[in-house]
């Protein structure tokens, strides 16, 4: 476990609308897959997806 405020949070815009939510910064690039993407076709779990640069808003202020 890491300090309290160790993690630096990214805003990432929310699917049609105007809102944001936070994510670490870890995450910024990839998103986590819904339960209908999370398998591969071959039977293999997908740990990550691409995320579109457009919805990373920057680090939160």
């Amino acid at each position: 476990m890491g300090k309290t405020g160790s993690v630096t949070w990214v805003k990432i815009k929310k699917r049609n609308s105007n809102e944001y939510r936070l994510v670490p910064t870890k995450w910024q690039e990839y998103k986590k897959p819904g339960p209908n993407q999370k398998y591969t076709s071959n039977g293999k779990k997908r740990r990550r997806i691409k995320r579109s640069q457009k919805s990373i808003l920057g680090v939160r202020s």
